[in-house]
């Protein structure tokens, strides 16, 4: 847990940068507001956290899921985001399984790559011992000239 009540507020680019999406053109908001808006987003990340770990306790569970988010809301009585929340979820959800797919062709690339680099290895290691049993045969044929010149 966090030592300090400063230490729980979202950073203040952050707040900032939502209040600017979320405002039309042209609308100031005083340091004042952005502060209290930073303290109102903490104090409900903190509201929301705690009632999905409640979720997750019920079910024996140690980790939060987008479920026991999704049934905090509801409890919240935020329904109204409800679908919202489910449509960014499934969106990240597609992204995270691109993601996993982009991973997977890319490590199938490297593989075979790999793989090529070590059959041709494995080519150049066996043409060096062709090499190694055909140099001693050249060496016994200038012997046997030797032997049959003298």
């Amino acid at each position: 847990m966090a030592e300090r009540p400063e230490d729980l507020n979202l950073p203040n680019a952050v707040i900032t940068r939502i209040i600017k999406e979320a405002l039309p053109d042209g609308v100031n908001v005083s340091k004042e507001a952005r502060r209290a808006i930073s303290q109102a987003a903490s104090v409900f990340v903190l509201y929301a956290t705690s009632c999905a770990n409640n979720f997750a306790m019920k079910a024996k569970r140690k980790t939060l899921n987008a479920g026991d988010v999704l049934a905090a809301m509801e409890e919240m009585e935020f329904e109204r985001f409800l679908e919202p929340l489910r449509e960014a979820l499934e969106v990240y959800k597609k992204g995270q399984k691109g993601k996993k797919v982009s991973e997977q062709k890319r490590k199938d690339k490297e593989k075979k790559v790999d793989t090529e680099n070590n059959k041709s290895r494995d080519e150049e290691g066996e043409d060096d011992d062709e090499r190694m049993e055909e140099e001693p045969e050249v060496e016994n044929e200038a012997e046997e000239e030797e032997e049959v010149e003298n």
